[in-house]
């Protein structure tokens, strides 16, 4: 008997050695055909993850082996998380969910347009006050701001306000807007009387420490990712020092995070749609996620067959990463890099695809 458990165990353990060096020959090859410099990649339900590896090197010219204890700037994949940290303060009762921008702000509503003058925190979140996007080149012009970068904010809070809003795709309830994620910080900053940065370490790093920086990994003085633009047709990477910014709207997308502690993160997400409370309340999780169609807070929301996933993608230009959340099943499925164009994003759907298919067999 004893014989036989022992057999069992190491037939189990060679069985799971084998179906790991299967999985990173895989997606790395992947990655060199794709020419991505670093890919991080995770399957993992409520409590274990299921298959995890980091594979590749921090940038094209350099030889730093990749690792489970590199950073990676996650883009939009920060709505989540400030929605998360929003989600905290309802639960304080700080906020509702309902709670109208013009009831904090109303000395901001003489000069504002009328089409806002009703919106709320939750339709910010999800999209649904129809600010403009200011996601790229055709981005109205942003005046000159002073003070320091609360200040900053807030001021192009007050502008946003101004600009005529943007209508809808036919088929969609909601124009995804940047600004509209730094219209809810400023709600939530005007209650708490901290700026985000504050309000995002208290939950992110002093309560759960999950380790959350601001901006691009520290590439300078330690060995960390180094993102990559395209250009002229070639990875071009960015050290950590490049002047940037994300025009004021930092609480859409500019969060670093290693991939073991964004993997907690999500492990609370599965907890809470399983009906846990953990962190927030399982009731708060769901509403979160489920609230609203196509776009709910933080999360594309997205019925497939008989399947409910909560999806969203990430990059600020130099990085990309993918999360999809099978709501249905209770497993998640992670992906990070260090580069973006049109390469790393195909490559990315291959690995995604190839995930989700080793999970089910």
């Amino acid at each position: 008997m004893a014989f036989r458990y022992r057999f069992i165990v190491i037939f189990s353990f060679f069985s799971q050695l084998i179906f790991s060096q299967n999985c990173k020959k895989y997606i790395d090859s992947v990655r060199q055909a794709f020419h991505i410099p670093e890919v991080s990649y995770a399957i993992t339900n409520e409590k274990d993850i299921k298959s995890i590896g980091s594979l590749g090197f921090h940038a094209v010219n350099l030889k730093d082996s990749a690792s489970l204890n590199d950073r990676f700037h996650i883009g939009s994949n920060t709505k989540a998380m400030t929605a998360f940290m929003i989600a905290k303060y309802i639960e304080k009762g700080k906020l509702k969910w309902n709670t109208k921008f013009f009831d904090l702000f109303p000395e901001w509503k003489k000069k504002s347009r009328k089409e806002y003058y009703n919106i709320t925190l939750e339709e910010l979140l999800s999209h649904r006050t129809f600010v403009q996007p200011f996601q790229g080149e055709k981005d109205p012009q942003i005046p000159e701001f002073e003070g320091n970068q609360a200040e900053q904010r807030k001021q192009f809070g007050k502008f946003v306000l101004t600009l005529s809003p943007v209508t809808p795709e036919s088929s969609q309830s909601y124009v995804y807007s940047n600004a509209g994620y730094t219209l809810a910080a400023l709600m939530v900053e005007k209650v708490t009387k901290k700026n985000w940065e504050q309000l995002m370490n208290q939950v992110f790093n002093t309560d759960l420490k999950l380790n959350i920086k601001f901006s691009w990994p520290e590439n300078q003085k330690t060995k960390d990712t180094w993102g990559h633009s395209f250009e002229n047709g070639q990875l071009v990477p960015i050290p950590s020092t490049t002047d940037y910014h994300l025009d004021y709207t930092e609480p859409s997308g500019d969060l670093n995070i290693k991939l073991p502690d964004y993997i907690k993160f999500i492990q609370m997400n599965l907890k809470g749609l399983k009906g846990e409370n953990n962190y927030l309340k399982t009731s708060t999780y769901q509403y979160i996620h489920n609230h609203f169609p196509q776009y709910s807070m933080g999360w594309y929301n997205i019925s497939e067959k008989e399947t409910q996933w909560s999806t969203h993608s990430g990059t600020a230009g130099t990085y990309y990463t993918l999360v999809h959340i099978d709501k249905t099943d209770g497993v998640a499925y992670i992906v990070f890099t260090n580069s973006f164009n049109e390469e790393t994003t195909n490559g990315v759907r291959l690995i995604m695809r190839y995930l989700k298919k080793l999970n089910k067999t």
